[in-house]
C-alpha cells in the first residue's frame, strides 16, 4: 500500500520513522531512504541501532536549497540520483517489506529527482512492499494513488518566534 504524509505542518519524518519501528518491531524489513537531509538527522542515530532497518547513506553536510549554489544544487542533484536508484535496486530486490523516501515530494519539488521517475517506481515495485512517502507538496496525481494520504497542517511552530532548530525535536 502507498502512504503519502505530507504538508507544512511537523510531524511527516515523524509518522515515516514511527511506522519503520511497528515494522521492525513485527520482523519486517525495512529500507529507509532521506533526501535533503544529513546524518545528523537525530532519527538516524536510534534506527541505526535497529536490525530490521536499513539505512540509505546522507551526506554528511548539506545546505537548505535556497542557499545552495548551482554547483551544490548539481551535487545534492547527484547524491539524491544515487540514494534513489541505489534505494530502488534495493527493493526491487524483493527482500524488504517496506520502503521509506523521507522528504521525496521535496526533492521533486526542488528538481533533485522527476515525479516521473516516482511514478515509474510506484508502477513497478513489487505488490507486497508498503511504500511510504513525505515531503511538502505531492501533486494530486500522486495522491490519486494513496491508499493513505495525511496532510500536517501548521497552526504554529517555534520558528516563526525567531526560535531556531532544536536537536532531538526538529533534527
Amino acid at each position: 500500500m502507498l502512504h503519502i504524509y505530507y504538508g507544512n505542518g511537523k510531524g511527516k519524518t515523524t509518522a515515516a520513522v514511527g511506522l519503520a519501528v511497528r515494522a521492525a518491531g513485527r520482523n519486517l524489513n525495512v529500507l529507509f531512504a532521506q533526501f535533503l537531509k544529513t546524518e545528523d538527522s537525530g532519527e538516524r542515530f536510534a534506527l541505526k541501532k535497529l536490525d530490521n532497518i536499513n539505512l540509505v547513506p546522507c551526506p554528511d553536510k548539506l545546505k537548505f536549497v535556497a542557499q545552495m549554489t548551482e554547483e551544490e544544487k548539481l551535487e545534492c542533484r547527484k547524491y539524491s540520483r544515487n540514494i534513489f536508484d541505489q534505494s530502488i535496486r534495493n527493493a526491487l530486490m524483493g527482500s524488504y517489506n517496506m520502503i521509506i523516501f523521507d522528504e521525496i515530494f521535496t526533492a521533486i519539488e526542488h528538481n533533485m529527482l522527476s515525479e516521473g521517475e516516482l511514478f515509474d517506481f510506484l508502477a513497478n515495485a513489487p505488490q507486497n512492499l508498503e511504500v511510504i512517502l513525505t515531503g511538502h507538496n505531492p501533486s494530486e496525481r500522486v495522491l490519486a494513488l494513496a491508499d493513505y494520504a495525511t496532510e500536517m497542517v501548521k497552526r504554529a511552530h517555534p520558528y516563526e518566534k525567531g526560535v531556531s532548530a532544536r536537536k532531538g525535536i526538529e533534527y
